[in-house]
């Protein structure tokens, strides 16, 4: 076996694993191929879905999540993994098994809201919704801990939107290039990770929207999409 690439970085994020409109099986090999081949690989949020899970109860999503986690992060024992949460997985008994695993598992980080390793900052993108600072994501975010799931019949007619792909203009409309880069740079400076600190390349997810290499004041901005239904989605190779 190939030992991993000392510079090797792998981002993915909106996986929503759990949910029925995830195709995140499809992309469930190459996931765990280029892990066993890098030094980081960053799961940037909304990796799973405790919002839309389709599973019995809430402690058999976070039971599955956790063990979903355990054997990536087992079968790459040379990765070190960096979990970031996003709003659809940032719930409090999943946060209390995390804390958990990563005690026992030396390969395993995990962070609220960023991380930044190198000239690359991670999020999950969630501060693109409005203009945020630290507090205000925050405040957002506590709303997510406890939230119930949604039911069967709300799951079936969002799975006939996917099908019918009524949600890739929302998807276009509501994330502009430009306000979305504002946004993050605007929160970026207010938790003293600015471009003024070196930074060279943001990357985040939430808004399903693949692009890269877009750049906003100096710096350049990649989304990897999801994988959904209708839109694309990319494992994506990041500079650090």
């Amino acid at each position: 076996m190939s030992s991993p690439n000392d510079n090797q970085t792998y981002f993915v994020s909106d996986l929503h694993v759990f949910s029925s409109r995830s195709q995140e099986h499809r992309y469930r090999d190459e996931i765990g191929d280029k892990a066993r081949h890098a030094r980081h690989f960053v799961l940037g949020g909304d990796i799973f879905d405790f919002r839309w899970s389709t599973m019995a109860s809430h402690e058999e999503t976070v039971a599955r999540a956790i063990h979903w986690m355990r054997e990536l992060v087992r079968g790459c024992p040379a990765c070190h993994f960096h979990f970031i949460l996003g709003n659809h997985d940032y719930n409090e008994a999943f946060i209390e098994r995390l804390v958990h695993l990563e005690a026992r598992e030396e390969n395993l980080s995990w962070y609220p809201f960023y991380c930044r390793l190198g000239n690359s900052v991670f999020l999950h993108g969630d501060v693109v919704d409005r203009r945020m600072t630290a507090q205000k994501l925050s405040d957002a975010r506590s709303g997510w801990l406890n939230k119930k799931k949604k039911g069967a019949f709300a799951n079936r007619l969002y799975d006939f939107a996917v099908r019918n792909r009524f949600h890739k203009p929302f998807v276009h409309l509501r994330r502009r290039k430009r306000t979305v880069t504002r946004r993050i740079l605007a929160y970026l400076d207010d938790v003293g990770q600015g471009p003024s600190t070196g930074i060279k390349h943001v990357y985040f997810g939430h808004t399903h929207l693949a692009f890269a290499g877009y750049e906003y004041r100096g710096v350049l901005f990649h989304n990897g999409g999801a994988p959904i239904h209708g839109l694309r989605f990319h494992v994506l190779e990041a500079v650090t």
